[in-house]
Formats: C-alpha cells, structure tokens, sequence
C-alpha cells in the first residue's frame, strides 16, 4: 500500500524547460546591455562557468546556485561584481517564477491524494529555497508535508541515500513510498534501485523502449497508487 508520494519539482510539478528559456532570455538581454557582451558570447561564457563549477565542486548542492554562476562570468572577464552578480541572480530568478505555471493536472492530484490521507513530500536536487519559492508560487507548498533536497541530503538523486532521506522524512517504509519524477536515471531507477516505487512522468508520450512505469499526465497517479 502507498503511503507516501514523493514529487521531483522542475519539469514535473511545473515546465522549467519553458521558464527557464524566458529566464535566460532576460539574462541575455542583460548581459548585452550592461556588460557589453553578445548572445552568442554570454551563452558560450555560461556553459564555460558551469562545466568549471562541476568539475570543481562535484555533486555538491552548491552547483546550484545561480549566484556563483555568474560571479564566476564576471570574475573570469574582469568584470565588476557589483551590482551585476545580485542584479542577474534576481533577474533571471524573479522571470523563471513568473513565468511558472503548474504542470496539468498537479493541484488536483495532490488535492486528492491529500484528501486520501496520503503523506505528500519533494524530493530535489536543487537547493532548498528556491525549491520553496518555485512551490509557493506554483500553489503547491500548502499540500506538501516535507521537502528533502540535496543541500539537505549531502548528495544527490539517484544516490541511495538520498531516496533514504525521502522515506525517513515520510515515515514510511521505502516499499510504501512511490516517486514520481522525468529523469528515468535520477527519479525513477534511482528510486527503484533504493527499494522505492516509482513512476516515469513523460507528458511528451510513452517510451516504448522503456519498461520502467511511465504515465503521460499526473492524474494519472491515482489509479497507478492504488494498483500498488
């Protein structure tokens, strides 16, 4: 039986995909204006910066944080760090929650999963308050029990203590937790290889290449978790 539903946040709950297109356009446009720099160069620049922090800091949450992105841009250009490095974190921050919008169908599920008693949590590689903010946005905080992040976690998804961490925060057993994620690497193998159940959401459309659960909308989860 399912007890609990754990929920990955970006390109489940909401499309980041599509909000952080309208993001980076903010930021590009920034760029251009303020620091000189083209499209083409501050999107070369950006990728630059993010292949050195991975390599620098691993899997560690820190990764993350949009704000040492770009001060890592501006320090490898030689240029000033103020105010530029707290304008584009807010830009690029404040347009992505703007332009959020729950995915189809999410209020409802977690309306009616909660009305079932079902203990409802995240489960994200992202860092904790921007995942608070994105949910607070979306209107989903207030159905949600728990948060579990890699910050907290110490390592990411599909690591098997992270899965952990979710099914002690659910006070469950990990047999009565079912996650539900898009990455089939991070979300769902790694939560069946940790002992949870788990379920692929492809709004796009099945894979049937794939055998792992998939379903193509999430109001789809209720008759999955009852199957359970």
């Amino acid at each position: 039986m399912i007890k609990a539903v754990i929920f990955d946040v970006d390109n489940t709950l909401y499309s980041y995909t599509k909000a952080h297109e309208a993001a980076f356009q903010a930021l590009t446009a920034y760029a251009e204006k303020e620091l000189g720099l083209s499209a083409d160069m501050f999107e070369r620049l950006h990728k630059e910066a993010e292949r050195e922090l991975k390599a620098y800091m691993g899997e560690a949450a820190a990764f993350h944080n949009r704000c040492i992105r770009y001060q890592t841009i501006l320090e490898r250009r030689g240029l000033p760090l103020s105010p530029h490095v707290l304008a584009m974190y807010d830009l690029y921050w404040g347009t992505l929650l703007a332009a959020s919008a729950p995915s189809d169908g999410a209020v409802e599920v977690l309306r009616k999963l909660k009305e079932r008693g079902v203990c409802l949590g995240v489960g994200t590689d992202m860092t904790a308050r921007m995942q608070f903010k994105k949910l607070e946005r979306l209107g989903l905080l207030p159905y949600m029990d728990f948060l579990v992040s890699s910050e907290e976690a110490g390592v990411e998804k599909p690591a098997e203590a992270f899965f952990a961490r979710c099914a002690e925060k659910a006070d469950c057993r990990r047999t009565e937790c079912l996650f539900v994620g898009d990455s089939l690497e991070k979300d769902v193998r790694g939560a069946l290889n940790a002992g949870l159940h788990a379920v692929w959401y492809r709004p796009q459309g099945l894979c049937a290449q794939e055998t792992a659960p998939q379903i193509t909308a999430l109001m789809q989860l209720l008759r999955f978790a009852e199957a359970l």
